[in-house]
């Protein structure tokens, strides 16, 4: 390693907060260069020897991380303005001072980590999941065609991670819209040729309050989206499923 590397330092501003119901503040730090550095790792430096840009010992910055491979979304966080994982920031593609924040759309639990319970509760609201009656052999399920399958995969890389959540102007503590996590998570279930037993209480919640006609096609989520997933795609998707739905309602014929 160089002298000059040896030198580097990288600078960061955290918004910190003690509490859910504290007041925030921010907080410089500086640690030594390393390279191929994410955003994690300096934090983990920050947390081996919690002192600020001027000397100061402080408490350890709180973040919330899990796979460290953006798989479980547990990393989240608003990095120079925009939300990402932190695990696959990489410092030398950073411009400095590196600004971290918590998720606005979230409740702060403290520093960086907060409370996902909203997207959580969001995809209770739908059932996103396949529903099986019981724990026994209920032998080989029905096959998926393979054209529907390749897409369904797509939608299946979702983590949870509420990027999409954040950069939404709809989701806010105004709105009880639920979000394009929860509303692609529905596509997906509703394809499946087991969970498609539950469409139409699915599509059903949908048309309810928080649902569908709270989105208004800002198309944040899909840019932001660290997976690619097409959300907007889905989105399209159940606007005309939860027409059809609406009709079929309408007319009785639900069944």
């Amino acid at each position: 390693m160089s002298e000059k590397t040896e030198n580097k330092v990288i600078r960061f501003v955290v918004t910190r907060q003690e509490g859910p119901d504290e007041p925030s503040y921010k907080q410089e730090f500086e640690i030594p260069y390393r390279q191929n550095m994410n955003v994690i790792s300096a934090l983990m430096e920050i947390r081996r020897n919690p002192v600020d840009a001027q000397g100061n010992p402080t408490s350890a910055v709180i973040w919330d991380m899990n796979c460290l491979e953006e798989v479980c979304g547990a990393c989240s966080m608003v990095i120079n303005g925009k939300p990402r994982q932190s695990c696959t920031a990489l410092v030398d593609q950073l411009e400095q001072p590196i600004h971290l924040e918590p998720m606005k759309t979230f409740p702060v639990v403290r520093d960086l980590q907060i409370d996902r319970s909203r997207m959580f509760d969001s995809l209770k609201k739908v059932k996103a999941w396949i529903p099986i009656d019981g724990t026994y052999d209920l032998g080989p399920g029905p096959r998926m065609a393979e054209n529907k399958r390749q897409w369904a995969y797509e939608l299946s890389k979702c983590m949870t991670c509420g990027v999409c959540l954040e950069a939404c102007p709809n989701v806010n503590d105004n709105s009880d819209f639920i979000g394009p996590a929860a509303l692609s998570q529905v596509r997906l279930f509703n394809a499946h040729p087991t969970g498609e037993m539950n469409k139409e209480e699915r599509l059903k919640e949908l048309m309810g309050d928080g649902g569908i006609s709270s989105c208004s096609n800002s198309q944040n989520c899909v840019q932001s989206c660290p997976k690619g997933i097409p959300l907007t795609t889905s989105i399209a998707a159940l606007n005309r499923d939860t027409n059809i739905q609406s009709f079929k309602s309408f007319f009785g014929s639900d069944k």
